[in-house]
């Protein structure tokens, strides 16, 4: 009876649709997730994250859950996950892509999962990083530890959905920082973030891990654009 009065007061919605959820459902419809456009790049193979840094940066491995498309189910996920406080999202898609990872050989190698930080002025205004619970599931699932004490975020940026590549390319450069680097030496890093399009933050991220001493990273994102 309460939750009844519950979902009358306070509906459960899809976070891809917003349609009601079903008796059965949680957080994504079963006809969103039919519909949801999965890479399958880490049981394929498939190269596409390493292309994307092609030159700038050397990773072992490379994956994106989801692929992006504009107006998309995928587009609309992450704005409700970034901008709608349901952080939820990156539980759900990180619980997702971290029982797949756990199946694949390559994949176990990893250490140590870190996010791409926020920088403490927008984590503050935002509440949460929305990479941080993406990244928590799989290292749940991966038996390994997340750090998000190591890389920092140093300058603010503003928001890079609008930004053309250049820009967005110039603004990721000469962010972030590393702190605690005996933490990661010697690891296997699993770089974490929502979404991947020029790769500029990625590298960024990535150039700062990699002056650690013998560090390795690959990458895992919710999306792919």
């Amino acid at each position: 009876m309460i939750k009844n009065l519950l979902n009358l007061f306070f509906p459960k919605v899809c976070y891809a649709c917003n349609n009601l959820l079903g008796d059965n459902e949680e957080y994504i419809c079963i006809t969103c997730r039919h519909n949801l456009p999965v890479t399958n790049y880490h049981f394929e193979n498939n190269e596409a994250i390493k292309k994307v840094l092609y030159g700038r940066v050397e990773l072992e491995l490379g994956t994106a859950l989801l692929k992006f498309e504009k107006k998309g189910i995928v587009q609309h996920l992450l704005h409700n996950l970034k901008y709608k406080g349901h952080e939820t999202i990156g539980g759900v898609l990180g619980k997702w892509l971290g029982n797949e990872l756990k199946t694949i050989k390559a994949y176990n190698t990893i250490d140590v999962i870190i996010p791409v930080p926020l920088h403490k002025r927008k984590l503050r205004k935002r509440g949460y990083n929305q990479v941080e619970k993406f990244g928590v599931e799989i290292a749940k699932a991966l038996d390994v530890e997340y750090i998000d004490t190591v890389l920092l975020k140093t300058t603010t940026t503003k928001t890079q959905v609008f930004k053309k590549r250049i820009a967005r390319w110039d603004n990721s450069n000469e962010v972030f920082t590393m702190q605690n680097e005996s933490l990661i030496k010697g690891k296997h890093i699993l770089l974490v973030d929502d979404i991947i399009t020029t790769g500029a933050t990625i590298e960024s991220c990535a150039t700062i891990l990699l002056k650690a001493e013998n560090v390795k990273i690959s990458v895992a994102t919710m999306a792919i654009a």
